[in-house]
C-alpha cells in the first residue's frame, strides 16, 4: 500500500525511532500512515513487539483492518477489547503476537495486574501507538499508561518503547489565551515524551486535496412562541421549591447550572441526615432533566421520562416518606393535565429545523449517508422514535438506528459493543443510511460515504466540533449545527471555531520553537508532573488513613438504616467494592434477573440488581465472582458515619479508611456454605 507524499513527510522521523505525535486533518489516513510505521519498525528493530492503544472499543476492529492490510500475513496481530469474554491472559498474549491492538483500559489493567499469566510491563512492547493521543491528560487511562513511561524514562529504566502518538485536535486544554494553549500542547508534548509535532509543510496542498472539510451551516430557530407544558413544569417545580422553604435557591429551572445545584442540594441533605430535603433534591433533579428534553426533543418523550421515574419509585420503594408521598401525589395530579399539554404542545422549532435538513439531504440526494450527534443517551432513543413517527419523514428513504455508549440497563438505554459492531457494519455497507449518535461516534468512525453530520442542540468543545465534523468523508459533504437564536450552544459553538484557530497557531508556535529550548521545557514539565502525581498519591494514602475501616459505619443514603462497616468491604480487581460479611444478606433485596452489561468479564458475570430491604433504595448489583454470590455497591448509595460525622463519598478510592484486597481462597474457606453451584 502505497503512502501519500505527505504522510511520508509526517512520518520520517518515527522511522528513525524517534517519538512524534503525528497531526493531520480527520480522513486524511492518520492510521495508514501509523500503520507503515509499525510494519518498518516489525521489519528493522530486533524483537520488535507492538501495541497500538485505541480509547473506543469499536475502533479496535477498525484499526485491525487497516494494520492487516498493511502487514499482511506475516506478522502475528491480535485484538483485545472488554466483550471478549473467557481469554488468554494479557500478558500470554502478548508474548505470544507481534502487535496487539487493543483498549487502553486492558493494557492498564494488564500493567497492574499481580497474576503472570495477565502482568506484562511496559518495556515488553517496543513501539507503543496511541490513537486519539489529545486524551493523555490529567487522569485519563493514556496518561495513567505514559506516566508509568515517564517514570521508567527518569529512572533511566531501558529499554522504552518508542511512542507514535496520532490526532487531529490536539485542543486548547480550555485555554482562551495563545500563551495558554502553547502550555497546553507542551504539556501534551511532554506526557507523550514528544520529540516534534509532525504535520505537512513541503507537500501541504496535497493534503489538502485528500481532506475537503465539510460545507459548514447554522441552522437556526427561535424559540418556542407558546410553552404550556414547560410551564406546567416550571409550576409543579415552583411548588416543591415552596416545600423546601430555601428561598435563596435559584429557580432557573431547565439549564445545566440549575441541576448542578439541586445535585448538590441532594447531597449536602444526605450528609446533614435531612431525608426529606435529599428526596424534594431528587425529584426536582427528574422534573429538571425532563425540561431538559422537552427543549430537546418533544413534550411527550419529556412526559414518558418523567412517568418511567415515578413508575420505578412505586416499583421499588418499600419504605415511603412523608416527602415521597406528596411527591407522588402531585405527579398524580397533574399527569392528566400534562398528558393533554404534551399533545397541544407547539412544535419544538430545532425538530422542524432537523425535518427539513433532513428531508433537503435525504430527499434528493444520491445515496446519502449522515449522521446526528446529540447529547445523551435518551435524545438519542427520543429522537429515532421522532424518525420513525414524523409525518414528514414517511415518504423519505431514511434507515435509521442508534450508536450510543454502554448503558444503564435500568432506564433501557444501554447498547452492548457487539450491538455497536453490528450497527456500524450495515452503516458501513448501507443497509442504515442515518445514524443517531452520542460522542462515542464522534472520534475515528471512518465511512467514506458519509456526506452529511448534523449536530444538534450541542454544548461541547472545540475538540468534540473537530472530531464530528470529520466524520463527513464524502466529496461535497454539509456539517449543519442545529441550535436556538441566542442560545449557550450557539455561543459556545462560535467560541469553538475561534479555539480551533487558537490551537492550530499554537500547534505552530511549539513546531517552531528552537530544539534546545523545546526539550528544556519538556523535561521540567515531565518532572514537575511527576512530582504532582506523587504528591496526590501520598494525598490518598493519608485520605484513606483517617480512619479504622471499623470506625466507619455504612449508611442506606435514603432511610439512613445503619447496614454494615467499613471492615466489611474489599475490592474485586482493583475496582469493585463488595461486602463479604455474610449477616450483610439480611440488609438486602436481590431482583430475579441479571443485571445487562454490555461486556463479558474474564472472571465474574452480574446477577441480579440490589435493593435495600427497608426502603427499596437501589444499591448496586450481585456479582459472581468465580462462583461466590457477591453484593457490589454504589459509591453514591451509601452515607459514611465517621468519629468526626457523616460524607459521602464521591468514588471509592476516596473513601477515609482503607479497603484490603478481595482474597478469593481465602474467602472460600470462611465461606465454603456461601459457594454458589451453577
Amino acid at each position: 500500500m502505497e503512502l501519500r507524499p505527505y504522510q511520508w513527510e509526517v512520518i520520517m522521523p518515527a522511522l528513525e525511532g524517534k517519538n512524534i505525535i503525528v497531526w493531520l486533518p480527520t480522513g486524511a489516513g492518520k492510521t495508514r500512515a501509523a500503520a507503515y510505521v509499525a510494519k518498518r519498525h516489525l521489519e528493522t528493530v530486533d524483537q520488535a513487539k507492538v501495541v497500538v492503544l485505541v480509547n473506543r472499543v469499536h475502533l479496535v476492529t477498525q484499526h485491525c483492518e487497516e494494520f492487516s492490510r498493511m502487514l499482511g500475513k506475516r506478522w502475528a496481530i491480535i485484538t483485545l477489547s472488554g466483550d471478549m469474554g473467557p481469554r488468554a491472559g494479557f500478558g500470554h498474549l502478548a508474548r505470544s503476537h507481534d502487535l496487539i491492538i487493543c483498549t487502553a483500559e486492558l493494557l492498564q489493567m494488564a500493567l497492574t495486574s499481580p497474576e503472570e499469566e495477565e502482568h506484562v510491563e511496559l518495556n515488553a512492547f517496543s513501539l507503543l501507538v496511541v490513537d486519539e493521543c489529545h486524551h493523555t491528560h490529567k487522569d485519563t487511562v493514556y496518561n495513567l499508561i505514559l506516566s508509568r513511561y515517564l517514570e521508567h524514562k527518569l529512572q533511566r529504566t531501558r529499554p522504552l518503547p518508542q511512542v507514535l502518538g496520532l490526532t487531529a485536535s490536539p485542543g486548547t486544554g480550555g485555554a482562551s489565551t495563545l500563551d495558554g494553549a502553547i502550555d497546553h500542547i507542551l504539556q501534551l508534548c511532554a506526557n507523550l515524551d514528544t520529540w516534534h509535532i509532525m504535520s505537512p509543510e513541503n507537500h501541504r496542498p496535497q493534503l489538502q486535496e485528500h481532506s475537503a472539510q465539510p460545507c459548514k451551516q447554522y441552522s437556526l430557530c427561535h424559540r418556542r412562541s407558546q410553552d404550556p407544558f414547560g410551564d406546567m413544569l416550571k409550576k409543579l417545580m415552583d411548588r416543591i421549591h415552596n416545600r423546601l422553604e430555601m428561598p435563596a435557591l435559584s429557580r432557573d429551572f431547565g439549564t445545566q447550572t440549575y441541576e448542578q445545584q439541586v445535585v448538590e442540594l441532594s447531597q449536602d441533605a444526605a450528609q446533614a441526615g435531612l431525608q426529606q430535603r435529599r428526596v424534594y433534591a431528587l425529584h426536582l433533579r427528574r422534573y429538571n432533566d425532563a425540561l431538559l428534553i422537552h427543549d430537546t426533543v418533544r413534550a411527550v418523550d419529556a412526559l414518558k421520562s418523567l412517568g418511567d421515574f415515578y413508575d420505578r419509585e412505586r416499583a421499588t420503594k418499600t419504605q415511603v416518606l412523608q416527602a415521597e408521598r406528596w411527591l407522588l401525589a402531585l405527579f398524580d395530579d397533574y399527569k392528566n393535565e400534562l398528558a393533554h399539554l404534551a399533545t397541544q404542545t407547539p412544535e419544538n422549532p430545532k425538530l422542524e429545523m432537523l425535518e427539513q435538513i433532513l428531508r433537503e439531504q435525504f430527499g434528493h440526494s444520491d445515496s446519502p449517508r449522515g449522521i446526528i450527534f446529540t447529547q445523551t443517551r435518551q435524545s438519542t432513543h427520543s429522537l429515532l422514535l421522532w424518525l420513525q413517527q414524523q409525518p414528514g419523514l414517511q415518504t423519505v428513504d431514511i434507515r435509521a438506528d442508534l450508536l450510543i455508549g454502554a448503558g444503564n440497563s435500568s432506564q433501557n438505554t444501554h447498547m452492548t459493543q457487539r450491538d455497536q459492531q453490528e450497527v456500524i457494519r450495515k452503516f458501513r455497507v448501507g443497509t442504515l443510511n442515518l445514524l443517531v449518535a452520542t460522542s462515542v461516534a464522534e472520534e475515528g468512525l471512518d465511512i467514506p460515504q458519509c456526506n452529511v453530520v448534523v449536530r444538534y442542540g450541542l454544548l461541547s468543545n472545540e475538540i468534540s466540533m473537530v472530531q464530528a465534523r470529520g466524520r463527513a468523508r464524502a466529496g461535497r459533504s454539509i456539517y449543519s449545527f442545529v441550535a436556538t437564536q441566542g442560545s449557550r450552544e450557539l455561543r459556545r459553538e462560535l467560541i469553538n471555531e475561534v479555539l480551533e484557530t487558537l490551537m492550530e497557531r499554537a500547534v505552530a508556535a511549539v513546531q517552531k520553537m528552537d530544539q534546545a529550548e523545546y526539550q528544556a521545557k519538556i523535561r521540567d514539565l515531565q518532572q514537575a508532573a511527576l512530582v504532582k502525581r506523587a504528591v496526590q498519591a501520598a494525598q490518598r494514602d493519608n485520605q484513606r488513613q483517617q480512619f479504622l475501616a471499623e470506625q466507619v459505619q455504612l449508611l442506606c443514603v435514603n432511610c439512613m438504616v445503619a447496614v454494615g462497616h467499613g471492615s466489611d468491604l474489599r475490592k474485586v480487581e482493583g475496582a469493585h467494592h463488595v461486602n463479604v460479611n455474610p449477616n450483610f444478606s439480611i440488609y438486602y433485596n436481590v431482583s430475579r434477573g441479571p443485571v445487562v452489561i454490555d461486556r463479558t468479564f474474564k472472571d465474574w458475570r452480574p446477577g441480579g440488581t440490589i435493593h435495600c430491604r427497608n426502603c427499596g433504595e437501589a444499591w448496586g448489583l450481585q456479582m459472581i465472582y468465580k462462583s461466590v454470590k457477591l453484593p457490589a455497591l454504589k459509591v453514591r448509595s451509601m452515607l459514611l458515619e465517621t468519629p468526626r460525622g457523616r460524607v459521602q463519598a464521591k468514588k471509592w478510592s476516596r473513601v477515609p479508611f482503607p479497603v484490603p484486597d478481595f482474597d478469593y481462597l481465602q474467602h472460600c474457606a470462611q465461606n465454603l456454605a456461601d459457594l454458589s453451584l451453577d
